[in-house]
């Protein structure tokens, strides 16, 4: 019976072609899960601040992450995990409903709405062909940035570098016990990872974790809870209202806007990474399946909105997962699965404490500086985008706007070095749409 259950999963995800186990795949399932966990607690806290019922939000985080990953895996077969994204969830609860006074229900209608776009748009190959008019040395770049972010946050989460008013960032206090405990797990993932172990991340993560329980590092206070709760925030969108039915007029349809365009460039480049990463991206930066990872993504914020989440992205964090040798979507079928039972004990997810996880992010980011070798370094037209990309991602804290530097700058060296042609059309309108963006942002 077992057998036959490995051959039929072998079958259905293509595990031997694609140089995998049944084993393999769980391992990196399970260790996706864990780098992503704390968005159980972090986005219930975000969105509690605009209002939303937090037990509510924590059961429709699980279910919404649950939903998408499993969709990713068994409609797309790639090992790329989804769940509310952050900075979005900052946008909808601080900017939207806090700053713009808009009702988070509506603020949810608005959150529909682009999932339904998205979903148009990749109905109608607009978004396929925006990642075709971007040139393969930016999406190598965006793979090194995503790594110097994923690395930037683990160190910026574990203590080891900290705000700092005259030099923006600092090293922490590493005597600190966060810090401390978070430099001997990179030290046990790094060490582990040198020596070939498989499940090298995996293990450090539950062993630095344990050591926090141990030295009293882990802290649990669970709210009282039940799957219940979700009734809450599920159906509660306020749709007429998006569409400007309200009193909230003009405003909404740049809510609406902001969803878009950031989910927009930040799954494009998440998707790009991660695909790079598992070897799944041909020669010529094509990616397999595309359509369906793009459909299933849509369809995953549309399912988030209804549930009571905000908007659905891929996570960067599905690197660590194709570190441990995810390859197919079983990796994120099983961390959808974890996501769901984790909807059964979701306040108790913060028995990982962040310190246990940043290693892990910082040495899965120190290795998707890989891709940086296919860059031209010598040309100047390649070079100067390609660095802006890299070095933006991280020092603006988005995906988005170091796509954003790198699109635009490489419009306008073409210009001027006068090779522009009239195939690059959809170049140079990304590039009009970001110099607008980037107006419009300073002019608000």
């Amino acid at each position: 019976m077992h057998d036959m259950a490995v051959t039929r999963l072998e079958r259905m995800f293509h595990l031997r072609e694609r140089g995998t186990t049944v084993r393999t795949e769980v391992l990196a399932g399970v260790t996706t899960f864990l780098t992503m966990a704390y968005i159980v607690i972090v986005n219930p806290a975000i969105l509690g601040l605009a209002g939303m019922p937090v037990a509510a939000v924590a059961a429709a985080t699980c279910f919404a992450a649950a939903f998408a990953s499993i969709l990713m895996g068994l409609s797309a077969n790639v090992p790329l995990a989804l769940a509310p994204g952050m900075g979005l969830n900052a946008y909808f609860s601080f900017t939207v409903v806090q700053q713009m006074g808009v009702p988070w229900p509506v603020a949810l209608g608005c959150v529909l709405i682009s999932g339904i776009a998205f979903f148009l748009m990749a109905a109608a190959g607009i978004r396929q062909m925006i990642i075709a008019a971007i040139p393969p040395h930016l999406f190598a770049a965006v793979a090194g940035g995503i790594g110097l972010f994923i690395a930037f946050i683990g160190l910026r989460n574990a203590g080891i570098v900290v705000s700092n008013p005259a030099t923006s960032v600092a090293l922490g206090d590493l005597r600190a016990p966060s810090a401390a405990l978070a430099l001997l797990g990179l030290i046990l993932v790094a060490g582990l990872s040198a020596w070939r172990v498989k499940g090298a991340i995996l293990i450090g993560i539950l062993v630095t974790t344990a050591l926090g329980w141990a030295f009293g590092l882990v802290e649990i206070k669970p709210q009282p809870y039940s799957l219940s709760a979700m009734t809450e925030t599920a159906f509660k969108l306020d749709l007429s209202g998006a569409l400007g039915l309200g009193n909230h007029g003009f405003g909404l349809v740049e809510v609406i806007f902001v969803f878009l365009f950031v989910d927009l460039f930040d799954n494009i480049g998440t998707l790009v990474a991660v695909s790079k990463r598992a070897g799944l991206a041909g020669p010529d930066g094509s990616i397999p399946n595309l359509r369906r990872i793009l459909f299933t993504d849509a369809t995953a914020t549309i399912v988030g909105s209804f549930a009571g989440t905000s908007t659905i992205t891929s996570y960067v964090e599905s690197a660590a997962g194709v570190q441990e040798g995810g390859r197919t979507g079983l990796t994120s079928v099983v961390t959808g699965l974890l996501f769901l039972v984790t909807m059964f004990v979701a306040p108790y997810a913060q028995a990982i404490p962040v310190a246990a996880t940043a290693p892990a992010l910082i040495l899965v980011g120190g290795l998707m500086m890989a891709p940086l070798v296919e860059i031209e370094w010598d040309d100047p037209l390649i070079a100067v985008p390609a660095f802006l990309t890299l070095v933006m991602i991280p020092l603006s804290f988005s995906i988005a706007n170091g796509l954003a530097f790198g699109i635009t700058s490489y419009a306008v060296l073409k210009i001027v070095r006068g090779q522009a042609t009239v195939k690059d059309w959809l170049l140079f309108v990304l590039a009009g749409l970001f110099v607008f963006r980037f107006l419009y942002l300073a002019a608000g």
